[in-house]
């Protein structure tokens, strides 16, 4: 869908380069311009290839340029000239510093999109603040809707760097529509913050039309979520929303009619009244039974649940093997690189047939230099760094 489409990938952490990641999934080519000492996510497990690193890192070819230096500021100039989108998530000073300023930008690249992701936007009292997942979860409601006031503690997966990734993937795709009718590129402004809010839109409506400040009670209850623990120790999860034949036939598969006449539970607003106490009702009853005999029971029924996978489960699960979940990428030095692939498939197949392994460090710089045909082979010590490997 995106080939032909050059991405420069100048972020590090997640938030930049996961949407430039889902770019490479859509056939874009990506390349990760790196400093000397490379992506900070590269060390999360100790060397320079960790898995953190490698979840937001496929499908890219990686560079080493130190921009601080004259010739390397001329090798990304000439990366700039070859490129239609440009993905940070610097704070501006540090864009300034790199060359990457938006007015400079502009004027010597009218055709190029820049998405710019921060942390809280370009204006406001925060806007000079760093920001990580954690902060954006917090401050956008996320967070509360998770954390148990009385025994606070931080538990979870990236959210906020996630949605925001997606919010700019999804702008420099609207962005590249536009530049295919006028010829010119954008800069796009995308903050976690935001990205945050936008992620749980449900929770705010509900405040402003009804002003109903959510809690982490809030959603389960009235969407009738429960998550319950069998005899065997294994647990599941139950969703039955606000469709009045999914508690109809739960009650089927639990052989417990009396529940039909409580009147606590007679109508969804009363069982949403009375979450904590049908919860409690259906923990006891989930006793009788192990998982296994839980999940028949409910299939047959047509109850919408699934089993809580631990993450090790989760591949081994027959719907992710019949889907095909996991690819398997090869690397000439790491060998087999095992990710998840990407969840769009397009007239029943997957997007990209022949996914790349995350790169090491300036694994493809001398490549990328003799893309751009550089008149001389500039000394690697002068402008890049001993990790060419190219």
């Amino acid at each position: 869908m995106l080939t032909g489409i050059r991405v420069i990938d100048v972020g590090s952490f997640i938030t930049a380069p996961l949407a430039a990641m889902m770019l490479g999934d859509f056939g874009a080519d990506v390349i990760k311009l790196e400093r000397p000492a490379g992506d900070p996510f590269r060390r999360s497990h100790g060397d320079d290839y960790g898995p953190t690193f490698c979840a937001y890192n496929r499908n890219k070819r990686s560079i080493v340029i130190d921009a601080t230096t004259a010739a390397g500021r001329a090798i990304q100039d000439r990366l700039l000239d070859t490129a239609d989108i440009l993905i940070d998530n610097m704070r501006p000073a540090a864009l300034e510093k790199l060359g990457f300023s938006p007015a400079r930008l502009r004027a010597k690249y009218p055709r190029l999109i820049h998405c710019s992701i921060t942390g809280f936007g370009s204006t406001g009292p925060d806007r000079a603040r760093p920001a990580f997942d954690s902060v954006g979860q917090a401050l956008s409601g996320i967070s509360s809707l998770f954390v148990d006031p009385d025994h606070p503690e931080s538990i979870g997966p990236t959210i906020s760097d996630t949605a925001t990734a997606m919010y700019a993937a999804y702008a420099i795709m609207g962005a590249l529509h536009q530049r295919s009718r006028t010829g010119l590129g954008q800069r796009l402004e995308v903050n976690m913050l935001e990205a945050s809010i936008a992620f749980i839109q449900d929770r705010f409506a509900e405040f402003t039309q009804t002003g109903t400040v959510s809690d982490r009670y809030t959603r389960p209850s009235r969407s009738q979520c429960f998550s319950l623990r069998c005899k065997d120790g294994g647990l599941i999860s139950l969703h039955l929303s606000t469709t009045e034949k999914f508690w109809r036939s739960l009650i089927e598969a639990l052989e417990a009619p009396h529940l039909l006449s409580d009147h606590r539970f007679l109508r969804h607003s009363d069982r949403t009244k009375n979450y904590r106490v049908l919860r409690d009702e259906l923990a006891q009853l989930f006793q009788r039974r192990s998982r296994a005999e839980w999940s028949q029971r409910l299939s047959v029924a047509d109850v919408p649940y699934a089993p809580i996978h631990r993450v090790d489960e989760v591949l081994a699960d027959p719907q992710v093997a019949a889907l095909q979940t996991t690819v398997t990428m090869k690397h000439p030095q790491r060998g087999d690189v095992i990710g998840i692939d990407c969840p769009v498939l397009a007239d029943g197949r997957r997007l990209n047939s022949n996914m790349r392994a995350p790169p090491l460090l300036g694994e493809h710089t001398q490549a990328i230099l003799d893309e751009l045909n550089s008149s001389t082979r500039l000394d690697r010590t002068e402008h890049l760094t001993e990790h060419d490997n190219g």
